[in-house]
């Protein structure tokens, strides 16, 4: 097992005496009935934007199995099999909340043939190595409970040659945009959620998460340590946030 990273140590509730991995779980269960609305909300519809430049990053590679780690409600799931028609996506989380709610977006799409979803571990993925053509993760790693661990589960499944894409927050580096985006985090976004009757202490852990998390060159030299190649980050919307991406050696 790898050494754990100061984020790794980030929780949702500090009272509780359950690991990170079954916060998580529980956060995301309390908060899953409303997570779409308010992610749209929050974000005003740019993380949408955001998953499709994500996703575009492995058109090139044509994967024909992709697995979609932290797959939450299916929207990469989704948005991955209507951009890129593999022959199968296979979405784990280890939310049953969130789950639910995906699987019924895939019945809605009349997709249940090409989109499994599946109750998973990132940690501890229960399929064999060299399985998927492709890895992708939005918003999800920095929820891991040990990063290398995850991304070395990842590496593992991945076909040789296959590519990994994460997309996640990153700390902004222009001064006025960095105050603006704590401000909302830290501020804004938990209140909006009390308005929304949603758990506030859940917002301030995401805000408190993406804050600590080791982002961009940090983040790639973690991809180098654990076996990824041709390792590299793109800023999006001023450095809010940032795709990832890394290729297990052919």
């Amino acid at each position: 097992m790898a050494n754990p990273l100061p984020h790794d140590h980030i929780i949702p509730f500090k009272d509780s005496e359950k690991s990170k991995k079954e916060q998580v779980a529980d956060m995301f269960n309390r908060i899953s009935g409303k997570y779409d609305r308010m992610n749209r909300f929050l974000s005003a519809r740019t993380d949408i934007g955001w998953r499709k430049k994500a996703i575009r990053k492995l058109k090139e590679n044509n994967p024909r199995h992709i697995l979609d780690v932290a797959t939450g409600t299916a929207d990469m799931a989704l948005l991955a099999y209507k951009m890129l028609k593999p022959d199968q996506v296979t979405g784990i989380d280890i939310s049953e909340g969130m789950l639910e709610l995906g699987r019924k977006k895939i019945e809605k799409e009349q997709l249940g043939d090409k989109i499994q979803l599946h109750l998973g571990d990132s940690e501890t993925i229960n399929f064999a190595e060299n399985t998927f053509d492709a890895v992708m993760v939005a918003f999800g790693v920095r929820n891991f409970e040990n990063l290398e661990n995850g991304l070395s589960e990842m590496f593992r499944v991945l076909k040789p040659g296959g590519r990994l894409v994460v997309l996640e927050f990153s700390k902004p580096r222009y001064k006025a945009v960095k105050s603006l985006y704590n401000l909302y985090m830290g501020i804004v976004a938990p209140e909006v959620a009390r308005w929304f009757k949603q758990d506030k202490e859940a917002y301030q852990y995401l805000n408190k998460s993406a804050n600590a998390f080791p982002d961009r060159h940090l983040f790639t030299d973690i991809l180098k340590k654990v076996g990824y190649s041709n390792t590299e980050f793109k800023p999006l919307s001023l450095g809010i946030c940032c795709i990832y991406s890394g290729q297990k050696p052919a």
